[in-house]
């Protein structure tokens, strides 16, 4: 049976893109099928990020596209992978526009989707004065009062970080009772513990305004976020999932191959952590096994 492409990428993001580059510089037929949903499209800043600490991360996405395009083995469309299946060696993806296309390879940079906390006026602030990553956004709070709204008792972890950032209060917000141990350690790193119930989050930064009326003006709130898989591909393809802490996340080896043979995971959606450096790295490591899956293609 022909195929259409080398590689199929689904996922135009910093991982999708870094897995990319490799397999086109390798001089493979790739596509990459993105609808343009990553996970920092909230953010106004990219910190963290070596040579490019403070740009606009559509500034970023935009001039990397830009040098991929260049590579006359490059394809890209702007659309949402829909279905996928398994032809013998091959796999056919089909799009939301109905068009359908052949792989000896796949990468799934498909990315997560986060899930805030029901609270009035996160949504609004999220990925500027609401975020899930201190070391992206924490520098930038200038050691003003900073605040961790708890979800459950994993949230010790960011209250026990966060005071390197600013002044920390701890939100309990009836997520969980800490212990005593869990108290003490609090208590050495100065966090201020608030367990009355969080009402909602206003003003021009991030107050705090609790049940019983009182508000507490902050510069940033660290929170967390369930995520879940953006893309249903791996599901139909019969991928293994790990569940994190967080939300189910792709399994793969080494090799960054999923539990389906040719078919290679990078990105948010295979590490159970938001960062734009790791999903660079993780790509590349993507692409590149990819690209030897490829080599040994007839051997197999």
């Amino acid at each position: 049976m022909q195929h259409d492409f080398d590689t199929i990428i689904i996922g135009g993001s910093f991982a999708g893109m870094s897995a990319a580059l490799q397999l086109v510089r390798a001089r493979q037929k790739v596509l990459v099928l993105d609808g343009n949903v990553r996970r920092n499209r909230f953010a106004r800043h990219s910190h963290g990020f070596l040579g490019q600490d403070g740009a606009s991360p559509d500034n970023i996405i935009a001039t990397s596209r830009a040098q991929l395009l260049k590579y006359p083995t490059l394809s890209w469309e702007n659309t949402l992978a829909q279905s996928a299946e398994q032809m013998g060696r091959l796999f056919k993806i089909t799009t939301e526009t109905g068009q359908s296309y052949l792989t000896r390879t796949l990468v799934l940079a498909t990315g997560v989707t986060d899930t805030l906390p029901d609270i009035p006026g996160l949504a609004e602030r999220w990925g500027d004065r609401v975020f899930h990553c201190p070391y992206c956004h924490g520098y930038e709070m200038d050691q003003q009062p900073l605040g961790v709204l708890a979800s459950s008792d994993l949230a010790m972890h960011q209250a026990l970080m966060l005071p390197d950032w600013g002044p920390t209060t701890f939100f309990l917000n009836n997520a969980f009772d800490p212990t005593d141990i869990q108290l003490s350690q609090l208590a050495r790193r100065k966090v201020t513990l608030e367990r009355t119930p969080v009402a909602e989050i206003t003003g021009d930064q991030a107050t705090v305004r609790l049940t019983d009326g009182r508000n507490i003006p902050l510069a940033g709130l660290l929170i967390q976020t369930r995520t879940a898989i953006t893309s249903p591909i791996a599901s139909q393809l019969g991928c293994a999932f790990v569940e994190g802490p967080l939300g189910p996340y792709l399994q793969t080896d080494a090799m960054m191959e999923t539990t389906i043979p040719g078919v290679f995971a990078c990105g948010d959606a295979m590490i159970a952590a938001g960062s734009v450096g790791l999903a660079v790295g993780n790509g590349i490591r993507a692409g590149t096994a990819a690209h030897h899956c490829l080599i040994f293609w007839d051997d197999a």
